[in-house]
């Protein structure tokens, strides 16, 4: 992802509200089948991560990529972006490089 397609997502998830939030049970294989479908159903998504969730932000939003085949936008405080292309009908169109 280049950084003007990362600027791109960034700007549109801006405005977006938490979709998902992780509280003190972090990272748990619910969490991790839920980010899923959103993320599977949007392409773009953001998460909140609750103050009782001991967990970095930074740490969480990596397990998730990973175990969601998704990439990260951006980290932010407690809040969390992440993308994922949807192959068969894409519904964010991003800028070419």
């Amino acid at each position: 992802m280049t950084s003007k397609q990362r600027a791109y997502l960034k700007s549109l998830a801006s405005t977006m509200e938490p979709v998902v939030h992780i509280g003190k049970a972090s990272v748990s294989p619910e969490v991790i089948a839920s980010v899923d479908e959103a993320v599977n159903a949007r392409e773009l998504i953001k998460i909140g991560v609750l103050k009782n969730c001991a967990d970095d932000p930074h740490v969480i939003a990596e397990i998730i990529a990973e175990r969601t085949h998704s990439q990260i936008v951006q980290v932010i405080g407690k809040k969390i972006v992440l993308y994922k292309p949807n192959r068969d009908k894409p519904a964010i169109k991003l800028p070419v490089s």
